[in-house]
């Protein structure tokens, strides 16, 4: 009988921290991206990945989502979050997907806290005394004591279809329910959630699918690290030194400026250089379409230049071909209630006329676009014909620098989003 060993070189194991994972994004579209990314990569990695991917302007809107497609609920991935330890949660059954798309509204709890603090809805201990909107926020945010939020609610518990109007008291503690009216009593106080560690979730179409007597819930959610997530774009784009490359794309199939009017081609790598040279090129592009028609018998008549417009507005991404006006609410509430988040649409109660749907004050507020003739054109109005405009995107490009009639400028258009 004879030994021998034999030397068996071990495969070098890979730190967990430095492994990777396959993430599947989706966009507003409904189109996919496949990424491999580490480990340890934030919600705030991904989102500046593919911006740069895009070629994308980023204007810090720019948010990651968490989808159940089936259950009609979504909710905003904080910049903070790992979005390995997010998937992990999901359960192999249920359909669960991220999507990457703007909402304007991210921050805006830091930015008008008014809105979100109404002095009915509030109420001071003698410590703090009465204060302003944002003082309140402050309090939320460094001290031990907070004032109460109270509001109704409305409840469907398990198993039951019927919804229950409950008064609601949102503590540090907790959120807790009256079981006697409007009483704050402690007695009449009962634990309903801790939401220290629960994630919100924004329940969409909730009369459809759930028979509740509103189509929208909310929950307020503060704290610390989402309050850092917000400074942070404030100060400097920094993924902490994170090195981008460490993130790939597995489907590089995404489109580039390019710039062919020099001798060599170039790719165009600024995305503000891109869009300048985009409007520009549009523009160029109606000029172009006016002149043609116009060779063929003279001016163009009012037929002919609406459908012009046509060609024009409908490639817009602001503009929504035959959705109703619900629809419209129901987009603009999915993309953020701030000031100047807006979309065109057709008007259902009126032919060959449009609808300008625009939010203002947390309030979605709509505004006929009806077609005018003068000297054989045909033009666009807002006023009844006192402001006219050849087109749509004049209109649009026009209340985007001035207000006119509306409430404030057109700030966020509105893009379609596939749930």
């Amino acid at each position: 009988m004879s030994l021998y060993t034999r030397r068996v070189t071990l495969p070098a194991i890979t730190p967990l921290v430095l492994q990777k994972r396959v993430i599947k994004v989706f966009s507003e579209d409904g189109t996919s991206r496949a990424l491999e990314v580490p480990n340890d990569t934030t919600a705030v990695n991904v989102c500046q990945l593919l911006i740069q991917k895009n070629h994308y302007i980023d204007d810090q809107n720019w948010t990651m989502f968490e989808q159940l497609p089936a259950l009609c609920l979504e909710r905003i991935i904080e910049d903070h979050e790992l979005v390995i330890d997010v998937q992990s949660m999901w359960d192999m059954e249920e359909d669960c997907r991220f999507c990457f798309r703007k909402y304007y509204a991210k921050y805006e709890f830091f930015k008008t806290p008014e809105d979100y603090f109404p002095d009915f809805m509030l109420s001071y201990n003698e410590v703090n005394g009465a204060a302003n909107s944002s003082d309140t926020l402050k309090m939320f945010l460094s001290t031990n004591t907070y004032p109460e939020v109270h509001s109704y609610l409305y409840v469907s518990e398990k198993g039951k279809k019927s919804w229950k109007k409950l008064f609601f008291v949102l503590r540090r503690s907790g959120l807790y329910f009256s079981t006697k009216g409007t009483s704050k009593d402690p007695r009449h106080l009962q634990f309903f959630s801790d939401l220290s560690q629960s994630n919100i979730y924004m329940l969409l179409s909730a009369r459809k699918m759930y028979g509740a007597p509103t189509d929208y819930g909310f929950c307020l959610k503060q704290g610390h690290q989402i309050y850092q997530n917000y400074l942070r774009p404030q100060q400097k784009n920094d993924l902490n030194g994170l090195n981008l490359s460490a993130m790939r794309s597995i489907s590089e199939n995404s489109l580039v400026a390019v710039d062919f009017s020099g001798h060599k081609t170039r790719v165009i790598e600024n995305p503000t250089e891109a869009l300048s040279i985009a409007l520009q090129e549009g523009l160029l592009w109606r000029r172009k379409s006016c002149g043609r028609i116009s060779t063929h018998g003279g001016s163009p008549t009012s037929s002919q230049n609406a459908k012009l417009n046509i060609a024009v507005h409908m490639s817009q991404p602001w503009f929504h071909h035959n959705i109703s006006r619900d629809e419209a609410q129901k987009l603009i509430h999915q993309q953020g209630l701030v000031n100047g988040v807006f979309l065109v649409r057709d008007s259902q109660s009126t032919p060959k006329s449009f609808v300008l749907s625009l939010c203002y004050g947390q309030k979605i507020k709509h505004f006929q676009i009806l077609p005018t003739e003068g000297g054989g054109e045909l033009f666009y109005s807002l006023d009844e014909g006192h402001t006219r405009f050849t087109d749509l995107t004049q209109l649009v490009e026009f209340h985007q620098l001035n207000r006119g009639i509306l409430p404030c400028t057109l700030k966020h258009y509105c893009t379609r989003v596939t749930f």
